[in-house]
């Protein structure tokens, strides 16, 4: 739950400061207003923001709950070899995210026309080191928790193995009390003495066979598991401050010839996206309560956003140079942070499986599973 706390806070302040730095600024001379007076329709655009906001509502619950039907329906199941391509296709959609829609969105924010011509924007690459700055960022993060949450783990195991010790040494002290006692006792000694040793001797077994166990398969799975957590909790987050943004743009719009492309194509994002992050939060074996919160998040974010945009459409100058620069510097990390969890995170994990790579026809399934959402996403640029 921490996780998720973090998560609201985040996407709080994201909007935050979006609503404060889009007011237009005093020096910016109108930039940029004429182009957004043009083509104003408030009644019009209105029916298209509400209609835009249940639609993504839906298609983003859609899409992030189509991986956990795997426990209802067979073929979806994490280790079933559809599961893989679901994965490899919303994994190609969320590359091409951050590839198509993202990075050069970023780019035109950081070199507009409206921003001051004295100022630095325009003589460093600032989208690119945004870029790099948000993957190196994500590394360090995904590493620190992996690492983080594994020593907890090991601490509580060790823990609990102290405490098996513990109670496996004070039984076989109680056993060996009694074996005495029924020796010394005379008639049918022999007979309890070979009772006593043969259940001491079928506990220890049972004892050394459950360790046994739990070291052969328990362990793997759940470093496993410990590793999907961290890989869709980073994911959510890199999606929080794309969708965020995205949200907030659409909502202060006023134009309905913009915002009817936007409706359709973000529809289709949200959902593809949603595939994406679903797969990963149903890997990563959540409680019902942190699954159902972490589903509901990511389906409200954007029209939340799309919420915050209206309230502050009246104020709104997207063209203002600090609305430019805060959403050109958001807009570049949360695309490093998806291209990184797309190749390192989703990508590269599945396609070196053992079960992918000793199959021929399952790799190539993955690797057009994987084109094909990069193409579909990418195709989806033409109108968002």
């Amino acid at each position: 739950m921490r996780t998720n706390t973090t998560t609201v806070l985040l996407a709080a302040a994201v909007a935050l400061l979006l609503a404060t730095a889009a007011r237009g600024d005093g020096g910016d001379g109108g930039c940029g207003k004429e182009d957004a007076a043009a083509g104003r329709d408030r009644a019009r655009a209105r029916g298209l923001k509400i209609a835009a906001f249940f639609s993504i509502l839906v298609c983003g619950a859609l899409g992030c709950g189509l991986p956990s039907l795997g426990r209802h329906v067979p073929a979806l199941r994490p280790d079933g070899d559809v599961f893989f391509l679901v994965k490899a296709f919303a994994a190609g959609v969320i590359l091409a995210t951050g590839f198509i829609h993202i990075l050069p969105d970023a780019f035109d924010n950081l070199t507009d026309d409206c921003l001051p011509a004295g100022g630095p924007w325009k003589e460093f690459p600032f989208a690119g080191f945004g870029a790099m700055v948000g993957a190196i960022g994500t590394l360090v993060v995904d590493t620190l928790a992996t690492g983080y949450f594994t020593r907890a783990q090991s601490k509580k195991d060790a823990a609990a193995a102290v405490a098996d010790e513990e109670k496996q040494s004070a039984a076989a002290t109680t056993q060996q009390h009694n074996h005495h006692y029924v020796v010394g006792d005379g008639g049918g000694g022999e007979e309890h003495e070979g009772q006593v040793h043969v259940h001491t001797h079928a506990t220890h077994g049972h004892a050394h066979g459950s360790s046994a166990l739990v070291a052969a398969v328990g362990e793997d799975d759940k470093e496993t598991t410990l590793r999907h957590r961290v890989i869709s909790q980073v994911l959510e987050l890199g999606i929080v401050v794309h969708s965020v943004i995205i949200g907030i743009s659409l909502g202060a719009s006023q134009n309905p010839e913009t915002i009817k492309p936007l409706v359709v194509a973000l529809s289709f994002h949200q959902m593809f996206e949603g595939m994406g992050l679903g797969g990963c939060i149903v890997q990563a074996k959540f409680k019902v309560r942190s699954i159902v919160t972490m589903v509901l998040f990511f389906c409200l974010t954007t029209p939340v956003g799309i919420a915050v945009g209206v309230g502050i459409s009246s104020v709104y100058n997207e063209s203002s140079p600090t609305a430019l620069v805060v959403e050109g510097i958001l807009n570049s990390v949360a695309a490093g942070i998806l291209i990184y969890m797309a190749l390192v995170d989703l990508l590269a994990e599945d396609f070196m499986n053992p079960r992918v790579q000793s199959r021929g026809k399952l790799q190539l399934g993955i690797n057009l599973a994987m084109l094909a959402g990069a193409g579909l996403m990418s195709m989806l640029a033409k109108w968002a």
